[in-house]
């Protein structure tokens, strides 16, 4: 995480006004912006916690705040001690410690035993917008809330970072969801690690989401989430212009277009959009670039030197190959439609899903536009496998999308997540 103070602007800034939000210490809104509220939030709780009471958020300060980011502690057993009253001790409940701790006996703990115990708040929040660090927090913290989750990597970026995956469920059923292929698209993000997190709490409390049985659900179906394709674009735009990696500050150098970087930067690290580099009319795609004089890496439309030349997309290919995917859907943004054709590959259920997602959401369903007709991920799958496969565009305005915008993208999203997963 980034060292910050008092005028520090961010994500690292908004992680840090809802994390103390959640735990009682009023910053205000959570706007990235480190502003007088936040610094004496964070000042009396360096207070509180031992530290320097400076107002700089330090390796120290984030040090402490990190176990609260991932939502857990480790706590080792004394005499006495009863799961109640540590659950009592951390707003928790006995079922989050027993659902973090596999096969323990609730009736008879161990002197000096070691327990991971959950917070009484959640790991995942709509207020707080991704970049890799974040996205590494909180599936650490989720896997040690939820053990029964599977989590791994797919491969690696330009950068080396792990593509990370989270599967949720054991059916034979497989599908996948995937977000930020764009990196101004991160927004994506977030609805997807909500969506891990809300099914994983249901599912460990016996409860439903929707009216969905999340217990049946899992039984039947195996939901496999990318939620990070583009880590390394992703933080490109999160933290410009800050950067303390001069591979950022390298790549900062493609954008020509005289515009802020956030608003036209989609590619990857090394200006190839992800998103035109699949085989799927790839030669189709780009001549249209060539047409468009978009002849090498750029912050948006040039779709690489050849199909599959990037690791992500690669990555993306070699997992989807790997698995048995009834369906996938790809999050981006914007404008609220649902693309489920090419090329006439789409089966007849295509159709019929999109316009249940539409009926959800109160999204409109086209078949394709001329402008995101090549080279896709979701044109691969359905030329690839003839099964449905969606781009969903959320939001509304200009890319990025504000963050305020988070809540009601969920709400309209949650429903067709839950029905992707039992057609």
């Amino acid at each position: 995480m980034q060292t910050l103070s008092q005028g520090s602007k961010g994500p690292d800034v908004r992680l840090l006004q809802s994390i103390l939000n959640r735990i009682g210490y009023n910053t205000g809104t959570v706007d990235g912006v480190f502003g007088g509220q936040t610094y004496r939030a964070v000042t009396t709780f360096q207070r509180n916690n031992g530290l320097t009471a400076d107002g700089v958020v330090g390796p120290a300060t984030w040090k402490v705040l990190e176990r609260l980011i991932k939502g857990y502690d480790t706590y080792t057993v004394r005499s006495g001690d009863t799961l109640y009253n540590i659950a009592r001790a951390y707003y928790t409940t006995v079922n989050a410690i027993i659902t973090a701790n596999p096969g323990i006996n609730p009736n008879s703990l161990t002197v000096g035993q070691r327990l991971t115990v959950p917070y009484g708040i959640d790991v995942v929040t709509l207020d707080v917008m991704p970049t890799y660090e974040i996205i590494q927090l909180q599936i650490q913290g989720l896997k040690a809330r939820y053990p029964f989750l599977e989590t791994g990597s797919i491969g690696k970026s330009v950068m080396g970072r792990n593509l990370p995956y989270i599967r949720l469920g054991r059916g034979s059923n497989q599908i996948s969801y995937n977000a930020s292929h764009h990196a101004n698209e991160s927004i994506t993000t977030p609805v997807l690690m909500k969506f891990i997190e809300d099914y994983s709490k249901a599912y460990s409390t016996g409860s439903s989401l929707l009216g969905y049985n999340i217990g049946d659900m899992y039984n039947r179906t195996s939901i496999y989430v990318i939620p990070l394709v583009n880590p390394d674009g992703v933080d490109l735009v999160a933290y410009w212009p800050n950067y303390s990696d001069p591979a950022f500050t390298k790549a900062a150098q493609l954008n020509k277009t005289g515009l802020p970087l956030p608003s036209v930067w989609k590619a990857n690290i090394r200006g190839v959009d992800l998103n035109l580099n699949y085989p799927a009319e790839w030669d189709k795609e780009k001549q249209e670039e060539i047409r468009l004089g978009i002849t090498s890496p750029a912050p948006r439309d040039f779709g690489g030197d050849a199909p599959l030349s990037e690791p992500e997309s690669r990555a993306m290919v070699d997992f989807t190959k790997a698995h048995n995917f009834r369906l996938v859907i790809a999050y981006h943004t914007q404008g609220g439609v649902i693309y489920w054709q090419f090329n006439n590959y789409a089966p007849p259920l295509s159709l019929t899903l999109a316009r249940q997602f539409a009926a959800i959401s109160g999204y409109a369903v086209e078949a394709g536009t001329a402008e995101a007709a090549y080279a896709g991920y979701k044109d691969w799958f359905l030329q690839e496998y003839r099964k449905p496969g969606f781009t969903i565009e959320v939001g509304k305005g200009v890319n990025p999308i504000p963050p305020g915008q988070l809540p009601v993208i969920y709400s309209e999203n949650l429903g067709i997540l839950l029905l992707g997963a039992v057609v």
